[in-house]
Parts: C-alpha cells; sequence; structure tokens
C-alpha cells in the first residue's frame, strides 16, 4: 500500500477573541503571520489550503490562497479538518495553525520524516504537558472516522481523537509550537522576532 499524498492545510479561521484582533493578520518583521505559516506549509506539501469560515472568504489576506471553507457540522480545529478531509479523503492533511511564529520549515520536515502511514497520525508532544499537539500534526486518511464520530457525539477536540487514536508521537520540538494568543504575548514575540540578534 502506498502512503496518501501530504496536503497542507492552514487553519485560520479562529475569532482570536483573547487577542481582540485576528491572528492571521498579525505581523513580524512586516509579514503577516498567515502568509509566513502558508510559505512553510507549501514548502513541504503537495498541495496546500487555508482553512477558513465563510464569513471570511473574501478578507484580502485570505482571498488571494486556496481555500476550504469550514461546512462541517463541528466547531473549531475539528471542523476545519474534517472539511478538508472530506474534500480530499485520499491526502493525509498535515494541519498547522496560523498562529506559531517560531516554526519553521526543519520542524515540519522532522514530522514528515518520522511519519508511518499505518498510523492514524504522526504528531509532536507539548512542551508543557507531553501530549500530543494536534495543530502541528499529519493526520492520516484512517483518522477520520474517529474524528468524525467524536463530533457527532458533541466532542470535538482534536487532541482527544489523537489520544485515542494510533500515533507516532515525537518528543516535543523545543518551544517550536509556542502559540501566541494575548496582546501581551503579541508584543514579546514581536520584540524577540525583531530584535537584532
Amino acid at each position: 500500500m502506498s502512503a496518501a499524498p501530504i496536503y497542507g492545510l492552514l487553519l485560520c479561521g479562529g475569532a482570536s477573541r483573547r487577542m481582540q484582533r485576528d491572528k492571521a493578520q498579525l505581523s513580524y518583521a512586516g509579514e503577516p503571520q498567515l502568509l509566513r505559516a502558508w510559505r512553510l506549509l507549501r514548502a513541504v506539501t503537495a498541495r496546500a489550503f487555508v482553512s477558513v469560515r465563510d464569513s471570511q472568504r473574501d478578507d484580502p489576506l485570505r482571498a488571494g490562497l486556496p481555500q476550504l471553507v469550514d461546512n462541517a457540522a463541528a466547531s473549531g480545529p475539528a471542523a476545519g479538518i474534517l472539511t478538508a478531509q472530506a474534500a480530499y479523503p485520499d491526502a493525509a492533511w498535515l494541519v498547522l495553525a496560523c498562529d506559531l511564529p517560531l516554526l519553521d520549515e526543519a520542524t515540519l520536515r522532522t514530522l514528515i520524516a518520522a511519519r508511518d502511514p499505518r498510523k492514524d497520525a504522526t504528531a509532536f508532544g507539548s512542551r508543557f504537558d507531553g501530549l500530543p499537539e494536534p495543530l502541528c500534526a499529519l493526520w492520516e486518511p484512517s483518522s477520520h472516522a474517529l474524528l468524525q464520530q467524536r463530533c457527532e457525539a458533541g466532542s470535538c477536540c482534536p487532541r482527544k481523537v489523537l489520544l485515542q487514536s494510533s500515533i507516532t508521537l515525537l518528543p516535543a520540538p523545543g518551544d517550536a509550537l509556542d502559540n501566541i494568543n494575548t496582546p501581551e504575548e503579541f508584543e514579546r514575540m514581536q520584540q524577540q522576532l525583531e530584535s537584532p540578534r
């Protein structure tokens, strides 16, 4: 059995309540976070898409990129993953949150290199609790049934799905998966990334 092709899914449909503004548009060194993450994903996948809510499809930052509009009867990141899996059921999906400013291409290539297509997913462990990180993970086609089943049962947490699945779990890649959720965290990260080395 040959491995499924790897497509990329950039999750940028969140409401960004804690940030109080669209996280996809946060800029580091003059480049919006969404476009930086998009470049990383395109570099390592056969095809890539941005996951958006219907109300975001015409947003200037997202409009120029290939989109998958959430249509799954789910909420949060699970809606984007299920929509992508339904659109291209024979693809494995490298799912990436758009708010990981320290992520680099080498980290994504490490994830892909560790892939076992016989498993349901490949993921890094969190550096905080060791649990699988679902929003920088490679979801195989076999993961779809359990994710859909969990969402239909009212529990749309992708991490819980990974915990119940057969996965390859890698050690945390340092701080590469630290995300930014508040204006204060954004300000600190901006200073970190933009200060002269």
